[in-house]
């Protein structure tokens, strides 16, 4: 392989974006459970089984824009319900690598506008959305199942004269 070709290969993205399929429930469902594992403040509320249910769920209510590795294997997902933003989630191995922002970028396709809720404690999602151009638009409130306190954001597509 040429130098030239290796360059070429080495910034090629590693992922493919595409459709979730029930096939991809359980390997969805364990990069959240994971997430809720590895997270200190968030509280663990349902089972790995439980978490493969809903995700299942989720495909079949929603679109799921999966993003997968050359061998296949879920990087991480992201669900959308018209213009609201129910999850993204990537995988810890995949995490810094553009995966997120490839997800929340086909998210953006097409729409005027995506709505979201963060944890107010997820810092680290917080100025990830703020660098994608959302900004925080609604005060925290904790009436959600975690009983945690989250933040609501936008991302408004800009207008061009």
């Amino acid at each position: 392989m040429t130098l030239f070709a290796r360059l070429r290969n080495a910034r090629a993205p590693q992922w493919r974006l595409g459709p979730a399929t029930e096939a991809d429930a359980p390997a969805l469902a364990a990069i959240l459970s994971d997430w809720v594992a590895d997270t200190p403040w968030m509280p663990r509320l349902h089972s790995r089984a439980e978490d493969l249910a809903f995700i299942a769920r989720t495909i079949a209510r929603t679109e799921v824009i999966v993003a997968r590795d050359r061998a296949g294997r879920a990087l991480g997902f992201l669900s959308r319900d018209g213009e609201d933003v129910p999850g993204l989630h990537v995988a810890a191995r995949a995490r810094g690598r553009g995966v997120g922002g490839a997800l929340i970028g086909s998210a953006k396709g097409g729409r005027a506008r995506l709505s979201l809720w963060t944890f107010q404690a997820n810092t680290g999602a917080r100025r990830f959305y703020a660098r994608h151009g959302f900004r925080e638009v609604a005060t925290p409130r904790d009436d959600n199942e975690e009983r945690l306190p989250d933040v609501q954001l936008l991302w408004m597509r800009e207008q061009t004269p």
